[in-house]
């Protein structure tokens, strides 16, 4: 049983500090409890008071004729530590603080959290909060909670939400009411400490009732706890939605590596969920929108070619031309598929379009549609039966006078379509809609929600295509964190021995501490060659001068040896100095970056991204939590915004996809073997036809971990 079970379904509860008021935080959700109609046992605790509403009230917790289940703390914050002892010595294991006052006010307040979840945890209490708006629960009639989305009776549905936020929560929970979303649980987390938005969940996943799982977060204190939870709504085919704020940090963190350095926090956050099947919502709008169509539609079920590639197409149907092109265009910025329609499918849509709509795909039925709107119910059915088509966004506006008809065409197609589609409605009538949505049809009121709603969809099939070809691990791997001590770089050649032992692929080097013997190196390797410094006190290399490219003969390396020995100690004159790599100069390819980062949520992280010397300007680069298998990794490649590249440009051949796979996947076994890395940086890495070499690397241990 899940350790919250008596949080978000208590068979007993008692409010500390309870009101009589119903106008008080403390107050409003006794009047809401009585007006819903809650059937579990509700005691209160007041000496001022020995009834409220019909509900008992009580001097103290001693007094109780039960130990309840679920404790509410609604006293000032200063007492709230006092309330979570006395509730832990009655044997109460889960409580909610409704107090705020506490880590968001700053050092004074942040001790005072400490020392309430540090007194919740010496009674083996879980605490939700504090500075939380509470709970939620309509499917028991339950709104144990202050928000204003609890003043009107709630409204059971397939939906959990979980919001950090409290005000913002209510916004969006009531934004969802007035779409018709019910939720089936609202549960605001506050500051978290202790119960988080990932532990809440995993929670409402077990709920059979449950389908879909919007969150809203600020924070993400529980990476891996969250990656669990993503695991298992795919697994469980409930989707999870997420909007996270704070996309753009204020500072940087500082890395000895680029990978460290291209490592922001959201880029990371967003690549992981994405790897895991989460949905990403811009905003409240987009996330409702999303959800609308999670709780309306299939997921498409797509196919997967030979190569790996998931297909599926997008169908659009409109009213207007210029509609229609901006449909498209917002589709393709969507990275979607807008495939034109097969002849025999065009050929269908002639006989019952007019000879000037277009057939292609938009498909614009003209103006046609206001005399016959029977003309989308027959255009949908044809565009949804053609095998490119995995999802239909259809663009109306007005038509009014024929809504009830136009509806009710629509609610057949619903009845029987076996593919997705989503109803694009601007200037729509609230009743005609609202009908819609009671029959399953998703709506939404603009261009832009419309295709994103079908990203969506697609993106969450494509998410069940990868998971049913490489399922989840069965044990979760958590990384080490960062200890906080000093770290140190591994020397390259142990480092090439590592990497090797793991499988991919370095450019072959040799050390050399001479003149001499980096003559001789170079000559056993064959020419040209590439002399690096070897410095661990010189990271990079090529800011220190230490690095010369294509030597041609034994006499040129013997002057290089020297040059790159002066401009090493006159770049830093204490620097320790173990020699000089002597590599194999490789044909110029495709530059990529590989790498490992370790992440203070996540915790190890694999890297890809677009290398060459705009890298750090473009930030094209894309994460991953280990372990990484074959689709994973593909998925990785395909989420690059510059992959065209890897395709071949300027006569170049294609770059051999598997191979970078291969690579991806050998890096992350690395990652797992190896925890105590904390940094690695591939690059460059020249991938081409003939495969993925690596040609420069730098390594970084934590020595503590």
């Amino acid at each position: 049983m899940n350790p919250l079970r008596a949080l978000l379904s208590p068979a007993s509860v008692v409010i500390i500090g309870a009101s009589a008021d119903p106008n008080k935080v403390n107050g409003r959700p006794i009047r809401n409890l009585r007006r819903d109609g809650f059937a579990a046992r509700v005691y209160l605790v007041n000496p001022k008071y020995s009834d409220i509403l019909g509900y008992p009230c009580f001097p103290d917790l001693d007094s109780l004729p039960e130990v309840p289940e679920l404790g509410v703390v609604g006293v000032a914050a200063q007492g709230a530590r006092e309330v979570v002892a006395a509730l832990g010595a009655k044997g109460v294991k889960t409580a909610i603080v409704w107090s705020s006052g506490f880590g968001e006010m700053g050092p004074a307040g942040k001790q005072l959290e400490e020392d309430l979840v540090a007194t919740a945890r010496h009674w083996g209490m879980r605490i939700l909060g504090p500075n939380s708006l509470g709970l939620t629960n309509a499917f028991e009639r339950m709104p144990l909670t202050f928000s204003q989305y609890a003043d009107a009776p709630l409204q059971a549905g397939p939906v959990a939400f979980v919001s950090q936020s409290g005000a913002f929560g209510t916004a969006v929970a009531t934004a969802a009411r007035s779409r018709g979303i019910g939720l089936g649980y609202f549960v605001s987390t506050g500051n978290q400490p202790d119960v988080t938005v990932a532990a809440v969940i995993e929670a409402v996943l077990d709920d059979e009732r449950i389908r879909v799982v919007v969150a809203y977060m600020e924070g993400l204190p529980d990476g891996c706890a969250f990656v669990a939870a993503a695991r298992r709504a795919l697994a469980l085919g409930k989707p999870l939605v997420v909007v996270k704020v704070g996309r753009h940090p204020a500072g940087s963190r500082a890395a000895v590596s680029h990978t460290g350095s291209l490592a922001g926090d959201d880029a990371i956050f967003d690549s992981v969920i994405r790897q895991h099947g989460v949905l990403r919502a811009d905003n409240e709008s987009h996330a409702l929108d999303l959800v609308s169509a999670l709780v309306s539609c299939p997921i498409p079920v797509l196919s997967q070619s030979g190569a790996g590639a998931s297909t599926g197409g997008v169908g659009l149907i409109t009213v207007s031309g210029g509609a229609g092109v901006m449909m498209a265009d917002l589709a393709e910025e969507l990275g979607l598929v807008v495939p034109t329609l097969l002849a025999d499918t065009q050929a269908r849509l002639c006989g019952v379009l007019r000879g000037f709509a277009a057939t292609g795909n938009p498909v614009d039925v003209t103006g046609q549609s206001i005399e016959d709107v029977t003309i989308f119910q027959r255009s949908l059915d044809i565009v949804l039966d053609d095998p490119q088509v995995a999802v239909c966004v259809i663009w109306v506006q007005l038509l009014h006078a024929k809504a009830d008809q136009l509806v009710d065409l629509l609610v057949q197609c619903k009845q029987r379509a076996l593919k997705p589609f989503i109803l694009c409605w601007l200037n729509s009538p609230p009743a005609a809609v609202q009908r819609l949505r009671q029959a399953g049809v998703c709506v939404v009121d603009s261009t832009l929600g419309g295709i994103q709603c079908a990203a969506g969809l697609l993106e969450l099939g494509r998410a069940r295509l990868r998971h049913l070809a490489e399922p989840s691990p069965a044990q979760a791997v958590r990384a080490l964190a960062n200890t906080g001590g000093a770290t140190e770089i591994v020397g390259s050649m142990q480092a090439a021995d590592m990497l090797g032992q793991c499988g991919l692929v370095l450019a072959p080097t040799r050390m050399a501490t001479h003149a001499d013997g980096a003559a001789t190196a170079a000559a056993a390797l064959g020419f040209p060659v590439a002399l690096k410094i070897e410095s661990r006190d010189l990271p990079h290399k090529t800011e220190a001068g230490g690095v010369l490219l294509n030597l041609s003969d034994e006499a040129a390396v013997r002057d290089a040896f020297a040059r790159v020995m002066a401009s090493a100690r006159l770049y830093k004159g204490d620097a320790r100095i173990d020699g000089v790599l002597v590599q194999a100069m490789q044909p110029q390819a495709c530059e990529l970056v590989l790498g490992i980062q370790r992440d203070a949520s996540f915790g190890t992280v694999v890297m890809l991204g677009l290398g060459g010397i705009f890298i750090e300007a473009l930030r094209d680069v894309v994460f991953a939590t280990p372990p990484i298998g074959r689709e994973a990794a593909r998925h990785m490649i395909g989420r690059l915004r510059g992959q065209v590249v890897l395709d071949g440009i300027r006569g170049r051949s294609p770059v051999d996809r598997e191979a970078l796979i291969d690579a991806i996947c050998a890096l992350s076994q690395f990652a797992l073997q190896h925890p105590q890395v904390c940094e690695l940086d591939l690059n460059p890495v020249f991938a081409s036809a003939q495969g993925v070499v690596a040609v420069d690397w730098l390594m970084v241990r934590d020595p503590h971990a």
